[in-house]
């Protein structure tokens, strides 16, 4: 199967006090590229969380943040009296009102501290709700990511067959075209040797016309090229998506294409090489995506 390295993913988990929201975003890159955006006070499982994305993304240029929203108020939460007081004093300017007046500072007072960053951890240490919590949440986007990567993963590997069996074509084409190209060529440098009007030693002249002949046979170069277009879509069955090797297939299948067209020394298999090379760029585009 095909798999790409372009995904998304995200998941939230609510617990009491706070929101935990982990988003995954992936483009392709040659190696792992892991980027994590997490909290001081959570610095802690930044290693973890490395281990558990490098496990199962394997490759790819990851962006991988985890961002902690308070809707409530913890056990160990110390009240800043100091923020809570200029929220206060902004709200009542804003509202035009005295903030002396007590009963509008009791409402201001009601109204500030519905702000999360009133409130701050008294310990250093995440609690271990918590800790896990992003663990469980960090699985769900990892697997809502492999997910996004398998669907992109169909969408290029019907890419990839489609242009694999347009190349298909056009080795048969050329298949079909160089069945008469040598006896062609043979004609031509006869016809060319009588013309000289010169007598030629009859066995020197067959020896280089099977040397000349040899050097345009493209016979080996059919066969490798149908092999490695067959191995190509086999490679793409395999369970596991197998990017790296399919990009050597891919400059295998180049080398016998630009083979073919140096030696073909005919217009319309040239044509056809050409419209080959097109569509193996297409394909080599392509599988940068692929893990």
């Amino acid at each position: 199967m095909i798999t790409s390295m372009t995904g998304y993913g995200k998941a939230v988990h609510q617990l009491s006090d706070k929101k935990i929201t982990v988003e995954i975003r992936t483009l392709n890159s040659k190696n792992l590229d892991l980027n994590i955006r997490l909290s001081s006070l959570y610095r802690q499982q930044e290693l973890p969380l490395r281990q558990v994305v490098a496990k199962s993304l394997l490759r790819g240029k990851v962006d991988f943040s985890v961002h902690i929203e308070q809707t409530g108020v913890t056990a160990n939460s110390k009240l800043n009296l100091e923020l809570v007081e200029d929220y206060m004093k902004q709200m009542a300017q804003l509202e035009g009102v005295l903030f002396e007046n007590s009963g509008h500072k009791l409402k201001l007072l009601e109204m500030a501290t519905r702000f999360p960053d009133v409130f701050s951890q008294e310990s250093n240490e995440a609690p271990k709700e918590d800790v896990s919590a992003i663990q469980k949440t960090a699985e769900m986007a990892i697997i809502a990511v492999q997910e996004y990567r398998d669907e992109e993963g169909n969408v290029l590997e019907l890419e990839f067959n489609k242009r694999i069996t347009n190349i298909k074509e056009l080795l048969e084409q050329v298949i079909e075209e160089d069945k008469d190209r040598l006896a062609g060529v043979r004609t031509r440098l006869e016809k060319a040797v009588s013309d000289l009007k010169e007598k030629v030693d009859q066995n020197r002249f067959e020896q280089e016309l099977i040397y000349y002949l040899e050097k345009y046979d493209i016979t080996e170069e059919k066969v490798r090229l149908e092999n490695h277009l067959n191995y190509f879509v086999e490679t793409m069955a395999n369970p596991e998506s197998q990017g790296k090797k399919l990009a050597f297939i891919s400059q295998e299948i180049g080398r016998e294409v630009n083979t073919i067209g140096s030696k073909a020394n005919n217009a319309s298999m040239q044509q056809m090489v050409v419209q080959m090379k097109d569509e193996l760029e297409k394909i080599k585009e392509q599988l940068l995506n692929v893990l």
